[in-house]
């Protein structure tokens, strides 16, 4: 039972503290309209909202993410707040699942702000909506994951931040979000399937436009190990870096 009441109080002070406050609420709206609203006003032709929405999704998600969580986290160690924390009469295992819960339901949040604009756009009706919804569940835990990394890897908020770009800017060029990974140069495309986002932008083309290369089971197989593996690693950091 006390592992419970401090889980549930730990999510509910990362949202009330973090996530609910009503800058990152816009931010999570006007991120994902901006980059849409780029697309329409950059293209000189027609714009297949079809063709952009898994981009814009998996965008929208990922920068969620592993923004709020990197900062969050590096912050509350910085000033000693994530110490008591771990106090607290719960598990780090159970601790890290609260502390990265919040940022899991952001992502998932941020990623509908898209797809509900997109409704007034097109037809979503031959949308294979559980691969799509179960796409951005994975996408979120393992973007999160990837936001836990980085956090417990550095001591200060700005190296979380530079720490952050070091991998989602080779994501957004690299995992097929706007240009297809076929499409790229011949030796920079076995780099794409080094990144869990390749496999969850797949996931999301072939639910939403039916144009993904990857077996769905095989794409979320990879992400449940990358997420598995990302959590682990940051957990052996916390335990060798952070527990004395």
């Amino acid at each position: 039972m006390n592992t419970w009441i401090a889980f549930w109080n730990i999510l509910r002070k990362d949202m009330r503290n973090y996530y609910l406050k009503p800058p990152n609420i816009s931010w999570g709206i006007i991120f994902p309209f901006a980059w849409m609203l780029m697309f329409f006003i950059k293209s000189k032709t027609a714009v297949d909202m079809r063709e952009i929405l898994p981009g814009v999704v998996a965008m929208s998600i990922l920068f969620g993410t592993t923004s709020m969580l990197a900062v969050t986290i590096t912050f509350e160690r910085r000033y000693r707040s994530f110490d008591r924390l771990l106090l607290a009469p719960i598990s780090l295992t159970w601790l890290m699942i609260a502390k990265t819960l919040g940022a899991i339901l952001f992502g998932i949040v941020n990623a509908f702000v898209p797809i509900l604009l997109s409704l007034f756009i097109m037809d979503l009706s031959n949308i294979n909506w559980p691969a799509l919804l179960a796409a951005v569940a994975f996408i979120a835990i393992t973007s999160t994951f990837l936001g836990l990394f980085i956090a417990v890897s550095v001591s200060e908020v700005f190296e979380a931040q530079t720490f952050s770009n070091f991998f989602r800017f080779p994501m957004v060029f690299l995992c097929g979000l706007f240009i297809p990974i076929s499409q790229l140069p011949i030796f920079l495309q076995p780099l794409s399937y080094i990144f869990p986002l390749t496999y969850g932008v797949d996931i999301l083309k072939t639910a939403i436009n039916h144009q993904g290369h990857l077996l769905i089971s095989v794409s979320f197989l990879i992400l449940t190990l990358f997420s598995l593996m990302l959590f682990m690693i940051s957990k052996r950091n916390i335990q060798k870096r952070w527990i004395y």
